[in-house]
């Protein structure tokens, strides 16, 4: 007899499930977020298992030997930020908002690996021409970089068997779609069983996969807390169109600290490193000039130079505005009550304006000091 479809209800947001549709999720508090996706089709068909039955076995005995071999990236920016090199078998999800040049960095990390390494790059997103004019931009070379243009993840697993890669880019995760479950592709369930797949190939052979997934405007990955659950190391690409510089930061890395980053200058060749930030973070100037400070961070295990440039002017309008860029805005509110109470500036009727040169955002409560 024929199972009868089997339907969930998800919310598009956080990934929550529910038997039913419900207005507002009860987990992350939006409305009108829950849609319906099959999980499995009205056939019956069972999902056949990638891996061979595993059997316990003593801590002890483990061979840990080959996890222990990070390869080293020709990018050292990004070795940095995955905490010394990639991790056989580790998924890496880089997520950013469209255009800011996730295809480029990892188009540039594949043509930069060895030449002795197989690469496969599966581009749902754009067309194998696309890709060629991009890496002949990059001007580097890697012949054994593969490009195929698929997004059924069982012909992606044929051309895997065929090449044996070493390390796969899938570009992007939101067009993947497996044969397993009918939803289509982007949607929650087929974002979560087409990672699973991948993930099930990743710890099974010790190959590394790389992720692209696209933010939405407010900074959210589309189907954002399921993919980062499932994956290792979640890699977050930002900066400003309109600026030439990038930050890849790890928001979680289940193989090295979160607080490293990773800092390239968008050029017409591809990414450039910035081994040295404070380059970009201090504005040069000839001379002394008013309401610019000098302080000193750290982000991970590099310190380097911000620069803070402040403006206090007389309040027009009668209200008083603060705006900050890349410094919380609650704490400089703090610190001009500080400043009006222990200090005698008066401040209240100042307008007062604070920006973090490079685009960078500053959590270092030793920065507070440049600041006032």
């Amino acid at each position: 007899s024929m199972a009868k479809a089997k339907t969930i209800f998800y919310c598009q947001n956080c990934g929550t499930q529910s038997a039913t549709w419900i207005g507002k999720c009860h987990n992350c508090g939006e409305w009108n977020t829950y849609v319906e996706e099959v999980v499995q089709s009205a056939t019956g068909s069972k999902k056949q298992s990638l891996l061979t039955q595993s059997q316990p076995i003593r801590i002890s005995e483990i061979d840990n030997t080959l996890s222990l071999q990070r390869l080293h990236s020709g990018i050292e920016e990004i070795n940095r930020v995955l905490g010394g090199g990639i991790v056989p078998g580790s998924i890496v999800l880089l997520g950013g908002e469209p255009g800011i040049g996730k295809s480029t960095l990892l188009l540039q990390l594949a043509l930069s690996l060895p030449p002795s390494m197989t690469i496969l790059y599966v581009s749902g997103e754009e067309s194998e021409i696309q890709l060629k004019m991009r890496a002949e931009r990059l001007k580097q070379k890697n012949n054994n970089c593969y490009i195929v243009n698929e997004t059924n993840t069982q012909n992606i697993f044929q051309h895997i068997d065929s090449l044996h890669p070493h390390l796969i880019i899938i570009d992007s995760i939101q067009t993947l779609q497996t044969n397993t479950i009918e939803s289509s592709a982007g949607s929650i369930s087929q974002i979560r069983e087409t990672t699973a797949e991948l993930q099930r190939f990743a710890k099974s052979t010790s190959t590394p996969v790389f992720l692209i997934g696209h933010i939405t405007k407010d900074g959210t990955l589309a189907g954002p807390k399921v993919l980062e659950h499932m994956v290792d190391v979640v890699l977050q690409f930002e900066g400003d169109r309109n600026y030439g510089y990038r930050i890849v930061r790890a928001i979680k890395n289940r193989f090295g600290s979160v607080s490293e980053i990773g800092i390239f200058e968008m050029q017409q060749s591809g990414l450039r490193e910035v081994p040295n930030p404070s380059e970009i973070l201090i504005s040069q100037h000839s001379d002394e000039v008013n309401g610019i400070a000098i302080a000193a961070t750290i982000e991970g295990l590099r310190p380097f130079l911000i620069e803070t440039q402040s403006l206090v002017s007389p309040a027009v309008y009668g209200n008083p505005q603060r705006s900050s860029t890349g410094f919380d805005l609650r704490r400089l509110s703090m610190l001009l009550a500080v400043l009006e109470k222990k200090c005698g500036l008066k401040l209240n009727a100042k307008d007062v304006f604070l920006n973090i040169t490079g685009g960078i955002h500053i959590d270092d409560p030793a920065a507070d000091l440049a600041i006032v």
